[in-house]
């Protein structure tokens, strides 16, 4: 079990049981969120992702956008409507529609599944992308749907992550397209063992000492900064806490835990952040410096400063885009099942396919965006 920012003990809280009906909900809405992936996955993933992106790149990724958009959408959902999970906003409202690239403390293995909550409000969630471990990709399902959102895969060797970094990023350089690019500059999520290793290794270098992160491992973070530095809006810094202890995913979807998300936002300009190498690490290690402290500060108060910058998702519009997610998924479902059995054989395809795909790692392809350079043809003739 991972460490985590305690909060005052006059709060009294207490760990919510883990009953019959919580386990059943929480069952229903994995089957739910599992199935209408799989669902999603298979039937658009061959005329967005592959025909699609024949012509144009840019038109694939915005059909991603909104078609998988829609089916992120349901975590939010499950999350704060269904479960009942608070999730509080702090520190500077950001505006929408931007690029940007977003960096957050790591606290456990859902971390990365929070921002999400930030970008539906944002109208972003289906532009949101993830620097994460390679083996993730992997995963069934789940790995198909790393692949198609185009996450970007590390190793954790520079080496060999280097010259990935750079070939990758070079490709989301386009400002038409949409981008939340997220990184844990971290590395991995914090436990005491590790901050024990990192405050050795701060102090035998002559670098801060963090009681609640971990030193940030500086240079992804300045290739993902170069190389998208002039199609970026802003950087996000996100800071984020838990009211009681750190989840686990299986505490997200039966509801246990947690019983609150904090996270304190500051949106900081391009401008305001030094582009050559040794200034912008000294950047973002003042950055986790002022996230130690926060962190300690929540630690104390038991919430963040500046409370209530984001209101709360609308239900109409979650219901709206759950009933939407359920019945596009039904369709699919009676095809495959009750329909001709071509369906069928075009679904096992499909899944070989994209088995394929996530084994090899085989990411989707940049070609000359045809659609652009007719629409630049055009704008040249006129």
């Amino acid at each position: 079990m991972t460490e985590h920012v305690e909060v005052p003990s006059t709060d009294n809280f207490t760990h919510t049981a883990l009953t019959p009906p919580r386990i059943i909900r929480g069952l229903i809405c994995l089957v739910i969120f599992i199935s209408t992936a799989f669902m999603f996955l298979v039937y658009f993933v061959p005329a967005v992702v592959v025909l699609l992106r024949l012509f144009s790149v840019h038109y694939s990724r915005k059909a991603v956008f909104y078609i998988f958009g829609l089916w992120l959408g349901l975590w939010p959902f499950f999350f704060e409507k269904i479960n009942k999970t608070k999730v509080i906003f702090s520190g500077e409202t950001v505006p929408k529609g931007e690029r940007v690239l977003l960096i957050a403390n790591h606290r456990t293995e859902v971390d990365w599944m929070y921002p999400w909550d930030l970008a539906l409000r944002k109208g972003c969630l289906g532009s949101i992308k993830y620097v994460l471990k390679s083996s993730l990709m992997k995963l069934p399902i789940f790995g198909w749907g790393f692949h198609v959102l185009e996450f970007i895969p590390v190793e954790r060797k520079w080496d060999i992550d280097e010259p990935v970094l750079r070939q990758i990023l070079s490709t989301f350089t386009d400002r038409q397209d949409p981008l939340w690019l997220t990184v844990f500059p971290e590395g991995t999520d914090y436990t005491e063992e590790k901050c024990k290793r990192s405050q050795k290794f701060a102090a035998e270098n002559g670098l801060p000492v963090l009681k609640n992160v971990l030193l940030p491992k500086t240079k992804g973070f300045h290739i993902c900064l170069e190389t998208l530095r002039a199609s970026l809006d802003a950087v996000y810094d996100l800071t984020i806490a838990y009211k009681r202890r750190c989840p686990s995913f299986l505490d997200n979807a039966f509801g246990t835990e947690p019983s609150e998300v904090h996270i304190h936002v500051r949106r900081i300009p391009l401008s305001k952040i030094p582009s050559l190498e040794k200034e912008a690490n000294s950047w973002l290690m003042d950055t986790f410096q002022f996230k130690d402290k926060l962190l300690s500060d929540f630690s104390a108060n038991g919430h963040f400063p500046n409370e209530g910058t984001e209101e709360e998702l609308s239900t109409v519009r979650c219901f709206i885009n759950f009933a939407g997610v359920i019945i596009i998924t039904g369709i699919f479902t009676y095809l495959t099942f009750f329909s001709s059995i071509w369906f069928k054989v075009y679904v096992a395809l499909v899944c070989i396919f994209l088995s394929s795909v996530t084994y090899f790692g085989i990411r989707p392809f940049v070609t000359h965006d045809l659609g652009k350079l007719y629409s630049n043809r055009v704008t040249k003739t006129v």
